[in-house]
């Protein structure tokens, strides 16, 4: 690898890191902690090392320790995992210092974890970034052998993109002056989504656009080599407009054959892998399924409501239960004993916390009182069934508590069910 052009990415690093003014965002890293960080394209990856990196220089750190690759640079085109020591030898070659490494994006070069293993071996401070769950896998992790702490970053959460709007969220803000600020800022969340940079534009929908072409065609065609770009593409629209309906591969591939595009239900179950390697999807298994089923039949949702939105109209329903499905999602990563799934056998449930007991409905409105109906009646079969301990109906602006003879409901506003803890 050209040395002088290592020399240029590492003093522009520093540079950055003198002029940029990083959105807020809460890290609770821990100190001394190296980190592998995986979320989608434009989560807050980037921003989150460089908030960790001016943390450093506060605490006492000199500028010139700050050793920043963004491994999306197209000056590095070609770079191979062979050429990660030229990084190490064009600092050196600038600096006596030892330096602090934070390198973005590196999923783009085959075998980077067996440099930040090496790295760690010789106690330098690192963290890392990508966007593929690919690096969260047993293989990385072995490999990494815990030398590393693995953290999954997602768009803003609710009530982080209040706080990114100067919106401070206190227990009771329901009945404060905070609540119409709440009520009015959900409205762009629900239909925008919470990428931490779309906060900048006017033109959401343009920026959302853009991104999404952005994963599609360089962390999902290119890295994994489609062939077959349109029925990718079909099979992430068909998905969007099933949001809220369990799909087989089998079924996604007759809808796609219907339009006169070849795709077997193996290259529609491989789409839908690599959409789940960069992040902007993920899946729920349905709770009641045999194990075949379990892996073949699925709930899929957006890892984000504003790449969801660009592909649907009359969108409310599903966005009220993808934006649902993301927050049980993330904290499932988090904690390990919040599984989330879905049950779909003599009733449907939107979704099912098991060791809980905990039962959930998405709907928009229950005011018809059919609707009502329907969601209390799944709920209480649901109850017979499995026990519960906790129902809920979530719906966009609506509270209540029904109570019936074997369960009690408790039917709570978005914004509220999605800032509590």
């Amino acid at each position: 690898m050209n040395i002088e052009i290592l020399k240029s990415i590492i003093i522009e690093g520093q540079e950055l890191l003198q002029a940029v003014n990083p959105l807020p965002r809460a890290l609770n890293l821990e100190e001394n902690a190296r980190y592998v960080v995986v979320g989608i394209r434009q989560a807050g990856k980037s921003f989150m090392l460089y908030i960790r990196a001016l943390e450093l220089i506060r605490q006492g750190h000199d500028l010139r320790e700050m050793l920043f690759v963004n491994f999306d640079d197209e000056r590095l085109t070609g770079f191979t995992v062979h050429d990660f020591d030229d990084i190490l030898k064009a600092y050196t070659s600038m600096f006596e210092h030892r330096p602090i490494l934070f390198l973005d994006e590196i999923q783009n070069i085959e075998g980077w974890e067996h440099f930040a293993r090496r790295l760690a071996n010789q106690q330098y401070m690192v963290y890392i970034t990508g966007s593929n769950a690919k690096m969260l896998s047993r293989d990385i992790a072995s490999t990494l052998g815990g030398r590393y702490i693995e953290k999954y970053v997602a768009p803003y959460s609710f009530r982080e993109y209040l706080l990114s709007k100067g919106v401070t969220v206190t227990p009771q803000w329901m009945y404060g002056k905070s609540r119409g600020e709440v009520e009015r800022h959900l409205s762009d969340y629900f239909f925008w989504g919470g990428f931490p940079e779309l906060n900048l534009f006017a033109t959401k929908r343009q920026w959302l656009n853009e991104l999404y072409e952005k994963i599609i065609l360089g962390d999902i065609i290119q890295r994994n080599s489609i062939k077959n770009e349109a029925a990718l593409r079909l099979t992430v629209k068909r998905l969007a407009e099933n949001i809220k309906t369990p799909t087989s591969y089998n079924r996604l591939s007759g809808m796609i054959k219907a339009t006169g595009l070849s795709s077997s239900p193996a290259s529609v179950a491989n789409y839908v892998s690599v959409c789940i390697d960069a992040c902007m999807l993920f899946a729920l298994e349905n709770f009641s399924s045999k194990f075949v089923e379990r892996n073949t039949v699925k709930k899929h949702y957006f890892i984000d409501n504003g790449l969801l939105n660009i592909f649907l109209t009359d969108s409310e329903t599903a966005l009220l239960e993808n934006i649902c499905a993301v927050k049980l999602y993330r904290k499932s990563i988090e904690d390990p004993h919040h599984e989330v799934c879905f049950y779909n056998k003599e009733v449907e449930i939107d979704f099912y916390l098991p060791q809980q007991k905990r039962a959930i409905q998405c709907c928009y409105s229950i005011k018809d009182e059919s609707t009502l109906e329907r969601e209390v009646k799944a709920l209480v079969t649901f109850h017979r069934l499995y026990g519960l301990r906790a129902a809920e109906i979530v719906t966009y602006s609506e509270e209540r508590t029904i109570e019936t003879p074997t369960l009690t409901v408790k039917v709570t506003p978005l914004a509220q069910w999605l800032l509590s803890d």
